[in-house]
């Protein structure tokens, strides 16, 4: 920076992660005022932001309704009220009459004629100059001012290097002005700029950051992919004798879409460089078959593969349904959780390390530093946006831990997740990975109806689970999530099993909750999908990889309380049967705006990418993305949705120039990402 700033005021630029002149550099506005114009008080325009001047002939301290400072001021033209509810003592001093103010808020009518509440102000001497320039404001944290802020800003502007990065035959087919003119017409608007273009970031010096910050992006992302190709890793050519045998011990045959995927994968395993695609499908679309058949394809090739899944449930259900297809191969299969018994455990670690396991499935127990495999050739990830990226890593690693080559080798990795990723955000965050995507149901699967029934209805919820299970079918009772608390959500779901239990005492119900022991909740699922369970009641552990054909019934209550995602994947446990199925969401009134929006998107859309979309919108991509996003830069200036022009733009240059203009390349990204262009590492 031109100016060091105090350590205190660094410290509040940190918090902005303002840390170098080039980072205030594209520390872009908020928004903008205008204060090149002062209105004549008695004509100032009512209820915009607008800026007056005038003379305080009065100022008292109101104490009802409550404790208030009251100003009057006057121009000539007419005459206002200010009103500030919280203020200083020496604000009194400062608003004393006979001192000029200058004033910018918004004009409104009061009980006693126009007024402003709490309006930005400064004490100013008579014909003191306006502004030259819209004033911007800046995103900021507490004890650093606009003011300071800005002068910083304009310090960074007047120090740094603004020649560009990119040349013109890059800028001129799409339109766009220069760097230097661009930065500074957003910092220092002049006065005839129009407002609505800047406060929208459609004009053109906005499009232009948006567009370098875009390709600053494409360009880290492409490099990487680039440079992870150049590593070696085994290539493993389809062998086919044991994705045969288990094909045709299938009772169902592989829809076209799960053909088409595999094809890739398989093609991917095959090159002598680490694959690492992500395989998208809805709920039910049967991810893991497809996870299976990778699977055997590594085995095949005398390599061994890990399945790592985010709950023990789901990897229990994965061991179990994997065992049931792989076991009778002759192969070895082992489960690897934090929860199993130390003798079983020293079992399953020996079989991985002696390679008489050739697939482990398990938690994060699979990356501690006491697993060692024997030949790790491919690492599946389920859910993977569950899981950060370092725990990802760890599992990568293990691939090289049997030091049998001399040339280090990457393991092969499939990520998989059923949360489906918007097409903008793939091409955005996820531009390092392949996809894949199944984008079909197996036959037989049945819609599910979806029903929003106010909490006051209960006892219809009631009647209609009683009805079900009577009947022959089971049904899901989901506990509310509490975020705040995992002991008062384990109480809330003992609560609501022993009110369950009063309420159906010609039904059997069970319970499944996180803090159970995994052979407890093995067994309660076990008797659940025997059907010796009619009603199972359950916190979000069931969320994914449960497969009860005879539930077709789910009740979750407080739906108000879940993300769509969440509540997506809850509702995928029913339907996998054939008998008609509903997910009942219970809700509590009144509802805010954000789950109101979230309930009727559910309620509209099965389709798990169009509710992925519509998280995205409602979300946004930092909290959409989760986990990920350890170490990964989320878009400030540029937005993906509202930018895919400019994002298929950036898309194609960053191909362009890598091929044709790497040192253009490396100039941009230093500039964008001032040296982390590498922070991608899986």
């Amino acid at each position: 920076m031109t100016a060091t700033p105090s350590k205190a005021i660094q410290g509040k630029l940190d918090k902005l992660g303002l840390r170098t002149a080039h980072d205030l550099l594209l520390h872009l506005p908020l928004r903008y005022q205008d204060e090149t114009r002062i209105y004549p008080i008695g004509h100032a325009p009512l209820g915009e932001a607008a800026l007056v001047e005038g003379e305080i002939t009065d100022a008292t301290v109101q104490y009802r309704p409550r404790r208030t400072l009251v100003c009057r001021v006057e121009d000539g033209s007419g005459m206002m009220t200010l009103r500030f509810l919280h203020f200083y003592p020496n604000q009194i001093k400062q608003l004393a009459p006979g001192k000029r103010v200058r004033l910018f808020g918004e004009m409104r009518h009061g009980f006693f004629g126009m007024e402003m509440v709490h309006p930005q102000y400064r004490i100013v001497a008579a014909e003191e100059a306006v502004a030259e320039a819209l004033t911007p404001v800046y995103p900021t944290t507490a004890g650093l001012s606009q003011a300071a802020l800005r002068k910083l800003v304009l310090g960074a502007l007047a120090g740094c290097d603004l020649s560009d990065t990119l040349p013109d035959e890059v800028l001129r087919p799409l339109g766009l002005p220069g760097f230097a003119a661009s930065i500074t017409y957003l910092h220092q608007p002049p006065p005839d700029a129009p407002l609505g273009l800047l406060t929208e970031r459609t004009h053109p010096a906005w499009q232009r950051l948006k567009f370098d910050e875009l390709l600053a992006q494409q360009l880290s992302m492409s490099l990487h992919y680039r440079r992870r190709r150049a590593q070696s890793a085994a290539a493993m050519k389809p062998q086919h004798q044991l994705t045969r045998a288990l094909l045709a011990s299938l009772p169902f045959p592989l829809t076209l879409a799960q053909q088409r995927v595999l094809q890739e994968i398989g093609a991917d395993l095959a090159q002598p460089h680490p694959m690492q695609r992500l395989l998208q499908g809805d709920v039910g679309s049967g991810k893991t078959v497809v996870a299976a058949l990778a699977a055997l394809q590594a085995i095949e090739n005398g390599f061994q593969a890990a399945i790592m899944a985010p709950t023990e449930i789901l990897a229990e259900q994965h061991f179990q349904k994997l065992s049931a297809w792989l076991k009778p191969l002759g192969l070895g299969v082992v489960w690897l959780a934090a929860s199993l018994p130390k003798k079983e455990k020293q079992a399953a670690l020996a079989a991985v390390a002696a390679g008489t396991a050739q697939l482990a499935v398990g938690t994060h127990a699979l990356f501690q530093e006491q697993v060692v495999f024997h030949r790790l050739g491919l690492a599946i990830v389920d859910e993977q946006h569950r899981f950060g990226v370092h725990q990802r890593l760890l599992l990568r690693q293990k691939g090289s831990s049997s030091g049998r080559s001399v040339r280090a080798q990457e393991p092969h990795q499939l990520m998989m997740s059923a949360t489906p990723i918007p097409r903008t955000l793939s091409m955005s965050y996820y531009a390092d990975l392949d996809v894949s995507v199944i984008d079909e149901l197996p036959p037989g699967r049945t819609p599910v109806v979806t029903k929003l029934v106010a909490d006051s209805r209960r006892d219809e919820v009631i009647a209609r689970v009683r009805e079900a299970c009577l009947k022959g079918r089971q049904a899901y009772w989901v506990c509310p999530l509490i975020e705040e608390s995992e002991k008062l959500q384990l109480q809330t779901a003992l609560d609501t099993y022993q009110t369950l239990a009063a309420t159906f005492p010609e039904l059997r119900v069970g319970l499944v909750h996180g803090r159970l022991h995994a052979r407890e909740k093995a067994t309660a699922m076990e008797a659940f999908k025997a059907g010796e369970i009619q009603l199972l009641v359950a916190t979000t552990v069931i969320e994914v990889g449960v497969d009860v054909p005879n539930a077709s019934l789910m009740v979750i209550e407080h739906a108000e309380r879940f993300g769509l995602s969440q509540l997506h994947q809850l509702r995928g446990r029913v339907g996998r049967g054939a008998a008609q199925s509903a997910c009942i969401l219970l809700y509590q009134t009144p509802l805010s705006e954000t789950a109101r929006a979230r309930l009727k998107i559910i309620y509209e859309n099965s389709d798990g990418f169009e509710i992925a979309r519509q998280d995205l919108l409602l979300r946004g991509p930092g909290e959409f993305l989760g986990a990920r996003q350890s170490g990964v830069p989320l878009l400030k200036i540029a937005d993906i949705e509202q930018d895919q022009d400019l994002l298929e733009a950036a898309r194609h240059t960053a191909e362009k120039l890598i091929a044709e203009r790497p040192e253009v390349a490396q100039r941009h990204l230093q500039r964008w990402l001032a040296g982390a262009e590498q922070y991608l590492k899986v």
